[in-house]
């Protein structure tokens, strides 16, 4: 296991996995472009293989290149809550990335955090991860580096400091029914994010 952002970028870009910070909690990470690295995440973790695991893109405009199929009202509740620290579950026709989404690949977790320095740096060269809290099963989301489990280390390729983070994971917020649904509470208020959404046409 090596330190650091071009260990980190390296261990992504070959299959690998890497613990990063993220804008709310420790991340376990693979890239979303293929099967093997993200199955590989779910076996470190101990992951149910039915829960999805989320998306995240650098900025808006990726995001939308990954999922193209993000129009209408999906891209303007995307454009209107995100960058921020929300999870949208969000229609997914094209069934993409069907190893991220676990059983229910017609909905898809996305994901455009706020990020600054070496979390930012490594999401900006990767292009997007598939990534998911750095905790065991049923485990307390890590908000340092310290707090993650020995044994995700051990399974990571790469770790990535990124100091002390909120330790509160994203809101998880489902649009994909009639009316949206709230799955986590978290580190945004809810409430607000579907006041908002409430107001676009």
């Amino acid at each position: 296991m090596t330190e650091g952002v071009e260990a980190a970028v390296q261990a992504i870009r070959s299959g690998g996995l890497a613990v990063v910070p993220t804008d709310t909690v420790y991340g376990l990470a693979a890239s979303p472009q293929l099967e093997a690295p993200v199955r590989r995440l779910y076996r470190a973790k101990d992951r149910d293989p039915r829960q999805p695991t989320a998306l995240l893109a650098p900025d808006l405009a990726t995001l939308l290149e990954l999922v193209p199929e993000l129009r209408g009202r999906a891209a303007s509740i995307t454009t209107a809550l995100l960058p921020g620290p929300y999870t949208l579950v969000l229609p997914n026709p094209a069934r993409r990335y069907g190893w991220l989404t676990g059983a229910t690949p017609e909905a898809i977790g996305v994901r455009v955090p706020e990020l600054t320095g070496p979390a930012r740096q490594l999401l900006d060269r990767v292009g997007a991860l598939a990534a998911t809290s750095a905790n065991l099963r049923g485990g307390p989301d890590p908000c340092t580096l310290d707090e993650v489990p020995v044994e995700i280390r051990h399974a990571a390729d790469a770790v990535l400091d990124g100091g002390e983070l909120t330790g509160t994971p994203s809101t998880v917020l489902d649009f994909t029914g009639p009316e949206p649904r709230v799955l986590r509470e978290g580190a945004a208020p809810s409430a607000e994010a579907l006041r908002l959404v409430a107001t676009l046409v």
